[in-house]
């Protein structure tokens, strides 16, 4: 940090409410509670917004006091380089990291961007993910996405039905680049059964078929849909003990701990030979911004997590013609002071 004025940490914990139920294998999310780190020094304020991971509970009222336990450490002055050491990866440390690189850019008089050594941001072709429900019912709401260029389908391991439910929707989008997503809600047998309808509804990405852990069951299965790693792979250290299943990545800033794993995070994955992948747990735009950026070293975004809120903060992120783009003003820019 370049200010030497004490740095003063606020925490509190809010509870998004979802615009509807939103299913996925074994889960039905109604609302979404989120740790917000704001950290003030001088003029400058930095802030950060996470979920945590649900999976691994690793949930916000967690979140909440395990930052509060690191009051004093916080307000002493933290870099992102000691973050890394001192909390694993996780919902606590994607917060205070992304308060802290908002903080550092601002004090620093440079936009986050800048600050990571990327040149400006570009507008991002993202997914628009529809949650698992009746066949008919998710071809009606992948047509509401009117000027999707990309759709993610939920599935629950239902074979049968989720081979009903994509072939609804490929019937009426029948140009549009889909991905699916298990939500480890397969096991061999009928991973087997489903390739082949993924295959003729020219499906580009299947995510995460098996259960965390069981990555074995993988083994010998014809890659003939790239297989992308959320779950399975949570962080940095998992990226170099898990890879050799799968042959894409998805990297949320909620799993591995923060923008500054995640850059890393992509960086590694490349030299694997992996392609890169970033998602979100339902947040606000204030969480998409962050991985915004980590974005732009992606092969696919997936960055629609504002659109299944009752409410978004505002400024917000900003969705057209099949694009994300993320206005300087969300987060990150030197100009927006306390």
């Amino acid at each position: 940090m370049i200010q030497t004025d004490r740095v003063k940490l606020v925490l509190r914990n809010e509870l998004l409410r979802l615009s509807e139920p939103f299913r996925i294998s074994g889960h039905v999310f109604e609302a979404s509670p989120v740790t917000l780190v704001s950290l003030q020094q001088g003029h400058a304020i930095g802030r950060g917004e996470a979920s945590g991971v649900y999976y691994t509970r690793d949930e916000p009222s967690d979140m909440l006091r395990t930052l509060e336990s690191m009051r004093d450490r916080i307000e002493d002055g933290l870099t992102r380089e000691d973050l890394l050491e001192l909390l694993p990866p996780g919902g606590a440390r994607n917060a205070l990291d992304c308060a802290l690189w908002e903080l550092e850019a601002r004090v620093a008089g440079m936009p986050a961007w800048q600050l990571a050594g990327m040149g400006k941001p570009k507008p991002l072709t993202t997914t628009f993910t529809v949650g698992a429900d009746a066949p008919e019912v998710m071809a009606q709401k992948s047509l509401g996405y009117t000027h999707a260029r990309a759709i993610k389908l939920k599935l629950t391991g239902d074979v049968d039905l989720d081979i009903a439910r994509l072939q609804a929707v490929r019937a009426v989008r029948p140009d549009t680049w889909i991905g699916v997503d298990a939500n480890q809600g397969y096991v061999p047998d009928t991973l087997q059964r489903l390739l082949p309808a993924l295959v003729e509804a020219k499906v580009s990405l299947l995510e995460q078929p098996c259960r965390r852990g069981r990555e074995r069951e993988l083994d010998g299965i014809d890659r003939v849909v790239p297989i992308a790693a959320d779950e399975s792979i949570l962080s940095l250290a998992e990226l170099e003990e898990r890879a050799q299943w799968f042959d894409v990545v998805n990297i949320k800033l909620d799993k591995c701990g923060g923008l500054t794993e995640g850059l890393l995070m992509a960086q590694r994955a490349r030299e694997m030979g992996l392609k890169v992948m970033v998602g979100n747990m339902v947040g606000t735009s204030l969480a998409m911004a962050p991985a915004f950026l980590l974005g732009q070293f992606c092969d696919i975004v997936d960055l629609d997590g504002p659109l299944f809120l009752q409410r978004d903060r505002s400024p917000g992120v900003v969705y057209f013609d099949g694009y994300v783009d993320c206005p300087a003003s969300v987060w990150g820019s030197p100009d927006v002071l306390l």
